[in-house]
C-alpha cells in the first residue's frame, strides 16, 4: 500500500488465510450449541475456470482426489462449483478435503479464480445456513436462504453472534453476498 492509499483513505484487505478454514470444526461446535444447527456433510467451492490444459488437468486431477465424493455444477454467473460429501458426524474431513481444492487452484497459479468455500447447516425446522469463506477477503460470513430468494437475517446475525470469537468474520455486511442455488445449501 503506498502514501497515495493511504492519503485517499483506501485499506488493503486482508490476505487469503486458506487455513482459517481449518477453525470451521470447532466453529461448528459453537454453532449448534448457540443455535441448534448442525452440519449437513456438505461444503462446496466456488471458483471461475480458466480456459487452457493446465487448468482442464488441475480439475480432472482434483475430481479423481475425491471421487465419488464430488460434483461439478455451473452457474448463472459462469463460476464452477465443486460440491463435496462427506459424513455430517466428520466435519474436519469436509474442511480438509476443501481445503485441499482451494490449495490446489491456488497452488497452481488460479488464486484470483476462487471465489468462495463454504459448509452447510440445518436444523429439525428445516432453517437453512451456510458459513461461507470468501478467498480474496480472507474472512467467512453466515448465508440463510429462505424460499424465493429470501434471507433469514435474523438467523444470519444470531449466527454472527455465535462465531465471532471462532472465525475472522467480515464486517462489512454489504459484502455478506447472497449465494442462491449454491450447491449443498
Amino acid at each position: 500500500m503506498g502514501w497515495l492509499d493511504t492519503l485517499l483513505g483506501r485499506s488493503k484487505p486482508a490476505p487469503p488465510n486458506l487455513d482459517a478454514l481449518f477453525a470451521l470444526p470447532s466453529a461448528a461446535v459453537t454453532l449448534q450449541a448457540a443455535t441448534g444447527l448442525v452440519p449437513t456433510g456438505l461444503g462446496s467451492v466456488s471458483f471461475r475456470a480458466a480456459e487452457g490444459g493446465a487448468f482442464a488437468t488441475l480439475e480432472s486431477d482434483v475430481q479423481a482426489l475425491l471421487g465419488e465424493r464430488v460434483d461439478k455444477s455451473s452457474d448463472s454467473y459462469g463460476y464452477t462449483w465443486l460440491l463435496v460429501r462427506r459424513s455430517p458426524d466428520d466435519v474436519s474431513d469436509l474442511v480438509t478435503e476443501l481445503h485441499a481444492v482451494n490449495a490446489s487452484l491456488e497452488g497452481a497459479g488460479f488464486g484470483p479464480s476462487l471465489l468462495c468455500s463454504l459448509v452447510s447447516f440445518t436444523d429439525p425446522n428445516g432453517r437453512r445456513l451456510a458459513v461461507v469463506y470468501l478467498y480474496k477477503r480472507g474472512t467467512f460470513y453466515p448465508f440463510a436462504p429462505l424460499s424465493g430468494q429470501h434471507r433469514d437475517n435474523a438467523l444470519e446475525l444470531q449466527a454472527r453472534g455465535a462465531l465471532e470469537s471462532e472465525l475472522p468474520l467480515e464486517q462489512d455486511l454489504g459484502r455478506w453476498f447472497p449465494v442462491w442455488g449454491a450447491p449443498g445449501l
